[in-house]
């Protein structure tokens, strides 16, 4: 055995993989520069980076495990990335877009976006292998995100890019988004979806119409699966509840010719 074998081994643990982190930090820039166009009213180019930032995101795990280059130093980095391209950039860009003429109000609903953003990237860390790997134990931020970006894209759709929304309304969604974040509320990952399968061949041709009416109208398309995605947590849990007590009821029903 070469005695130099251990400590070449350590020397290569102390590095890094360059290109997922590469696609991470991708993800962060597009944070950062969505605060900065937030800061100079340019709701637009904030909210289409972080839809970029999304993107990103998605791209830098799945790099690292077809390529076999995952790492402890890559999920940490991820983590933070998160929280400033997730939390910070789109809590921001909801203040400034809308919630400042609220005073306090606007602000402490941005700051809570981002606390509740914060604990439940940290309670997804501890719960890996813990829950079921195809759902998400409470919203995941880069939804919340995409619905706060996907927003400001729809709004500029029908009132004209660079519009403020002045409405109160908009408090409550996202206090609503930081409560769905740090729930117990059960959302599908799609990470056992597997695109690699044989599918049926109308699959195909939903796809292709998915992506038409995406190139044609866009905002539309990913607000409503935003919301759409955000809204089917509630929505499962109350059909759940509904079936639990439609079960109870059937099973507490007593036939008459059992009385007798």
């Amino acid at each position: 055995m070469n005695p130099n074998e251990p400590e070449k081994k350590n020397r290569m643990k102390k590095g890094i993989y360059i290109l997922p982190n590469l696609f991470t930090t991708a993800s962060l820039f597009c944070g950062f520069y969505a605060v900065i166009a937030s800061m100079r009213e340019m709701f637009v180019p904030a909210a289409v980076s972080i839809i970029f930032s999304w993107f990103l995101d998605g791209l830098d795990g799945r790099i690292a495990r077809m390529t076999g280059t995952t790492s402890k130093f890559g999920s940490e980095y991820d983590s933070l990335v998160d929280l400033v391209a997730f939390g910070v950039a789109p809590a921001i860009l909801a203040y400034t877009w809308t919630l400042a003429p609220f005073g306090r109000y606007g602000w402490l609903a941005a700051f809570l976006f981002v606390t509740c953003g914060a604990l439940r990237l940290a309670r997804f860390n501890i719960q890996i292998g813990i829950i079921e790997s195809h759902l998400f134990n409470g919203l995941p931020i880069p939804a919340a995100a995409i619905v706060v970006s996907s927003s400001v894209l729809f709004h500029g759709y029908l009132r004209g890019a660079g519009t403020t929304l002045n409405e109160p309304f908009f408090v409550f969604v996202m206090v609503f988004l930081s409560l769905l974040m740090v729930s117990n509320i059960k959302y599908y990952s799609f990470k056992d979806l597997n695109v690699f399968s044989r599918k049926p061949f109308m699959t195909l041709v939903g796809i292709i119409l998915a992506g038409i009416v995406l190139v044609l109208e866009p905002q539309i398309v990913f607000f409503s699966l935003a919301a759409g995605y955000a809204l089917s947590g509630p929505g499962w849990y109350i059909l759940k509840c509904f079936r639990k007590v439609w079960k109870k009821k059937e099973v507490n029903k007593v036939e008459p010719s059992k009385i007798l």
